[in-house]
């Protein structure tokens, strides 16, 4: 009953911890993975350093078939002699002395007449790092137009063309305001080093607000954390006219019909800064309005679920012209990398949600003059709680003759945890029309659930229920609790390419931040009391009536929560 899903049309190379490469390491030799098919009659190759640091590199190879179709393809240069290959992704690259090849993947070994493969890799240099001149694809010499182009020298300073998973062979910005907040905790130095998205939750903090700096002031900390070196800057995009229309903690301080300051005040600004070319050798990741254009499926009438306040952004269209606006204003800077915000499994993991929330992304990706050309992928999980992946249980098991899919926790849902989840919707997305090669992001910074209560194994085999329940991971009262959760913990931390189709897990959420309070609390920001965040509170049809399961005494969204940031610390898995 639950669906099966082929292989992604992209495969992302592991860049794990150990650093698990693709790409031959120095002084290795490896065997090519299959014959090259028949020689190409004609081909062209455009060889580019995308961006330079000492010792290192990194450069970006399209090889366009200008002859006939060919189905697996091997393409070979020589270095100068002072480079060596350290790390590669969408082809498998070997390297002996100065002689290098890459071969196709299992994704995109068909070049069509005029059809082009791209890949990417990192390496290290000494000297001059000269473009190579010669490349043959299966044999055949190629034309390379203007000598390779690119930067072969050291430059540092110059634009980064785009890459195909920006995380890959890049140091992540740390924001060094969640920093010393994390660090200023008991245990908190075990894990204040580590990359946090930048929330740019209102006007006011394009400038900068007090005891937070402003975009321009992280961009200038960001250049100098680089040293040369690739980085990426995460920003969460987040002011939509009428904002979250159906969590009253995340309001904003836009009305529902307020687009056009939407549009001059708040992305026009954001964007005016990221196409600064001072910034240009940044690569600067953005996730786009984080529970936005899910809400026009999920919460609107005639569902059970619907609000008010939802249904008036359905009718007005706002949501979908500001997230187009935002993509095509922010995806014209060439090193800005939109990712749209996808909701996450316990909000879109079944078929009536996920398949309609798709064809409104395209719609969003393609209005106000833009395209999808304007969206590196997708994120999942942004600031929640559901599992990375649960191991004790599949969607496929079943317990006395039932379907986990029937277990009161599962509910039907065809996915069990976010990383199934994204690595289907990156399909069905694709299917829509985007682009093949988007990738998806992960945030893990709050979905660790570890501790003493994390599940050892499989829960007892009695009933389907108590197979989940024993097993799950994920601790929430119900999968649609959001606010706050007690018995959460830090995650999986942040990992460039950890698995298929997805192009990081990252800390989107800085862990230690309110997700709203407890009661209400008078503010200027529009920020709402929401029941959903006071632990007393037992529920509303988007949690099937169920306790909120959140901790006590939280201040407003964004406000720092020592209590939160302390049961993190302990539950954190894997363990600190």
């Amino acid at each position: 009953m639950s669906r099966t899903t082929s292989p992604p049309r992209r495969t992302r190379t592991a860049v794990l911890a150990a650093f698990a490469l693709v790409a031959g390491v120095a002084g290795t030799t490896t065997a090519l993975s299959g014959p090259a098919s028949a020689a190409a009659a004609g081909c062209t190759v455009d060889y580019k350093i995308q961006s330079s640091w000492s010792g290192g590199f990194s450069a970006n190879v399209a090889v366009t078939n200008t002859g006939d179709t060919v189905s697996s393809w091997k393409l070979e240069w020589g270095f100068a002699g002072n480079q060596q290959v350290t790390q590669g992704w969408n082809s498998t690259i070997t390297q002996s002395g100065t002689a290098v090849s890459a071969t196709n993947v299992a994704w995109n070994g068909t070049l069509a007449t005029g059809g082009s493969a791209s890949f990417g890799f990192n390496g290290n240099a000494t000297g001059t790092n000269a473009i190579p001149t010669t490349f043959k694809l299966n044999g055949v010499t190629c034309n390379v137009p203007g000598g390779g182009g690119g930067d072969g020298g050291g430059g540092t300073d110059g634009p980064s063309a785009k890459v195909d998973n920006p995380y890959a062979g890049a140091k992540v910005y740390v924001n060094p305001d969640w920093s010393a907040k994390a660090a200023a905790e008991p245990g908190g130095s075990k894990v204040s080093n580590q990359p946090t998205g930048v929330w740019l939750d209102r006007i006011a903090a394009i400038q900068g607000t007090s005891g937070a700096r402003g975009l321009r002031a992280h961009l200038d900390t960001a250049l100098t954390q680089a040293a040369g070196s690739p980085l990426v800057v995460q920003l969460v995009i987040y002011n939509l006219p009428g904002r979250d229309c159906s969590a009253l903690a995340s309001n904003g301080e836009l009305g529902p019909t307020e687009i056009g300051r939407y549009q001059t005040e708040y992305i026009d600004p954001i964007a005016a800064i990221l196409a600064d070319t001072k910034y240009a050798s940044l690569r600067i990741v953005t996730t786009v309005e984080i529970d936005s254009l899910p809400n026009l499926v999920t919460n609107v009438s005639p569902r059970a679920t619907a609000t008010p306040e939802c249904d008036v952004m359905k009718a007005n269209g706002n949501y979908v012209k500001g997230v187009g606006y935002a993509l095509r204003k922010l995806g014209a800077v060439p090193n800005v990398y939109n990712y749209v915000d996808a909701g996450h499994h316990g909000w879109l993991g079944w078929d009536d949600n996920l398949i309609p929330s798709a064809q409104i992304f395209k719609q969003a990706a393609t209005t106000e003059g833009g395209t999808v050309d304007n969206v590196a992928g997708f994120i999942v999980n942004t600031a929640n709680y559901g599992a990375t992946k649960e191991n004790n249980f599949t969607i496929n098991d079943s317990v006395a003759g039932k379907s986990v899919r029937e277990s009161t926790w599962v509910d039907w849902n065809r996915y069990v945890d976010e990383q199934s989840f994204a690595q289907a919707f990156r399909q069905e997305l694709v299917g829509v029309g985007f682009k093949s090669d988007i990738g998806m992001l992960i945030d893990t910074s709050r979905n660790g659930w570890g501790g003493t209560a994390r599940p050892t194994g499989p829960g007892a085999q009695t009933s389907v229920d108590t197979y989940v329940d024993g097993g799950r991971y994920d601790r929430r009262i119900h999968l649609g609790n959001w606010c706050n959760q007690s018995g959460a913990g830090l995650g999986q931390r942040p990992t460039a390419a950890p698995a298929t189709g997805i192009d990081a897990y990252v800390w989107m959420k800085p862990p230690g931040e309110s997700d709203g309070a407890s009661k209400a609390i008078p503010n200027d920001q529009g920020k709402g009391f929401d029941r959903m965040c006071d632990p007393t509170y037992t529920g509303n049809p988007r949690n099937n009536n169920h306790l909120s399961g959140a901790l006590a005494n939280a201040p407003l969204s964004g406000d720092w929560f020592s209590a939160q940031f302390q049961e993190l610390l302990k539950n954190a898995y894997p363990a600190l």
